[in-house]
């Protein structure tokens, strides 16, 4: 059988195959999904933003046949962050599964602000999977996955993306330095505790005092400035972090996040904590310059196994090239830049060796059952430890026992087995000497003699610094004799570090510790006066009362077991040095 072949013999073997061919027809891109992303609401307006790019897409996509069906925009995202994390395109991709999304292709208004790094190679295969075209604006068209060039093009744009944003935040950056450096300018967040923003005046930027923008400044919170001098002046008096925040929650003092809840939705506003204590005493805005980046943006992975979950924000300590100070003040001040420096080398002092000698150096306060009168208050002339309180039948007694000494101290050949100091004794002697010392007719006396103490006694401070230095050098001696006798250097690497440390701390306390300040008559007296009545104090029974006055005074014992004698040493006035009794008990 003959079949006669026509003219066109595609036509004829499309017939005798069974093949329908049908033409095509241009209909235009048809309904088409929207994305647009808008970073920051401070720094962007987002219903400009979203107008701008959703116009861009239309425009693009219009002379096509195209109709924007659905419009996907996310605020507040960085570019940074992977799709599968933005909540918009996060719920765009998803929608991919669905059959009857009622589109089928995506356009975007400005690539750079969609696509970030290699973010573009990770989802586009997803828009390919489910059959979904992505028309990108920067391409002319839409994306070809067979098309190399196009790989190539989306791969710099990620590129040109990362690039944009590294040079924006270079920018800001330097920018807002130049402005704390020579302006001292407060930028912006919250304000420590102490301070409160007030309005500073129009915005030196014309056009933004224009739209009424005003500069806000730092001015000092009287409330809470007093109770910061309180922290730096208990610190730089020996008591910890943590003991300072049991002081305060005592005194029933509103911590920071319940003294502005509005400013710290995150914190609970329960009671001050350590921690809250030791950002205070490490802000270095309370001696009235202007600090900027001292804490950073880090961006961690959120998984180091699946890069591709992107990065995480984490804040961190700056390195101390990146922090900035301003070259005159810039806001009043709560404390002087001498109290803050002696805190900074104090801690510096307790932090060398570690979390022992923190310990062993500050006065904890730990909650205890009741209130001991001369807690932390007395010690023992023989091994110069504080000597703890020992409840009794007969009565309250503070003891020091030798078993409690570290074996091979060269004070246990002459340290008694107990030695023990009655409370009430020691109480009444006490009482009657400060009612003496500080009733109406011997204040005179009183001022004289704390007046001429001036000076006389060597800071306890320095002492103790001393101390660790020489432990430090005699100790870095010992190391480099033994590297000398054969011991492997690399074995001796830490502790040889650490006492380096220590040595370093203790000279920068001698070298930076101020004199003691010389006070006149009249400074004393009104310190004193601040004491309130003594004699009714000392009258009253109640032992929070007296445990307080005794905390104002910054009294100490000191007692001889062998004379059973005790030197009781007052500190009233801060930096007048000690006055002394001495007391038969």
């Amino acid at each position: 059988m003959t079949v006669e072949i026509s003219r066109d013999p595609w036509a004829t073997l499309d017939e005798l195959l069974g093949v329908e061919v049908v033409d095509a027809v241009e209909d235009g891109i048809g309904p088409v999904a929207a994305y647009g992303r808008c970073s920051t609401e401070d720094n962007q307006d987002p219903k400009t933003s979203r107008g701008w790019q959703f116009g861009n897409a239309r425009t693009f996509v219009e002379p096509l046949g195209g109709v924007i069906a659905e419009e996907f925009f996310d605020i507040g995202q960085s570019r940074s962050v992977p799709w599968e994390r933005r909540e918009e395109a996060s719920r765009l991709l998803q929608a991919l599964k669905n059959p009857y999304r009622g589109w089928n292709a995506v356009v975007v208004g400005e690539g750079t602000r969609c696509w970030f790094g290699n973010q573009f190679s990770l989802i586009a295969p997803k828009f390919a999977a489910y059959g979904v075209d992505l028309w990108v604006p920067e391409l002319g068209g839409r994306f070809d996955p067979r098309n190399p060039s196009h790989k190539m093009l989306m791969s710099v744009l990620g590129g040109m993306s990362e690039s944009e944003r590294q040079h924006v935040q270079a920018r800001v950056r330097a920018a807002m330095d130049a402005q704390v450096l020579n302006e001292g300018r407060h930028q912006g967040g919250r304000a420590p505790y102490g301070y409160e923003t007030v309005d500073g005046g129009p915005h030196p930027n014309p056009r933004k005092a224009a739209e009424g923008y005003r500069l806000r400044v730092l001015a000092i919170d009287e409330e809470s400035a007093g109770v910061v001098r309180r922290i730096f002046a208990e610190y730089l008096s020996g008591r910890g972090d943590r003991a300072i925040a049991t002081g305060l929650n005592r005194d029933r003092v509103p911590c920071p996040s319940a003294r502005r809840p509005d400013q710290n939705p995150h914190r609970s506003g329960a009671a001050w904590q350590g921690g809250t204590v030791r950002a205070i005493l490490d802000n270095p805005r309370y001696t009235g310059y202007a600090f900027f980046g001292r804490w950073m943006r880090h961006e961690t992975l959120l998984d180091p196994d699946d890069v591709a979950a992107g990065h995480v924000i984490r804040f961190r300590k700056a390195s101390t090239d990146r922090i900035v100070r301003s070259r005159k003040p810039a806001h009043p001040e709560i404390v002087s830049v001498e109290e803050f420096t002696q805190a900074q080398l104090l801690r510096m002092s307790k932090s060398a060796g570690g979390l022992k000698t923190a310990r062993k150096t500050e006065r904890s306060e730990r909650p205890t059952k009741r209130t001991y009168l001369f807690r932390g208050r007395v010690r023992c002339t023989v091994c110069a430890r504080k000597m703890e309180a020992s409840p009794r039948a007969r009565g309250m007694y503070y003891r020091c026992p030798a078993r409690t000494l570290p074996i091979g101290s060269p004070v246990l050949g002459t340290h008694p087995a107990t030695i023990y100091l009655r409370e009430d004794v020691l109480q009444e002697a006490v009482n009657k000497w400060l009612s003496e010392l500080f009733a109406p007719k011997n204040v005179d006396r009183t001022v004289a003699a704390l007046l001429a103490s001036q000076g006389t006694d060597t800071p306890t401070n320095h002492d103790t610094a001393r101390k660790r230095l020489a432990k430090a050098e005699q100790e870095l001696s010992r190391f480099q004799a033994a590297i000398k006798a054969g011991i492997d250097p690399m074995a001796l690497v830490e502790p040889m570090n650490e006492a380096q440390a220590a040595r370093a701390a203790a000279k920068a306390e001698l070298e930076g510790t101020p004199p003691p300040q010389t006070l006149t008559a009249a400074e004393v007296h009104a310190m004193i006066d601040s004491l309130g009545d003594i004699g009714a104090t000392v009258n009253d029974a109640k032992v929070e009362t007296l445990a307080g006055l005794y905390t104002a005074l910054d009294l100490q014992v000191l007692y001889k077991n062998n004379a059973h004698v005790a030197d009781v040493i007052i500190k009233p006035v801060g930096n007048v040095n000690s006055a002394r009794v001495r007391g038969g008990t």
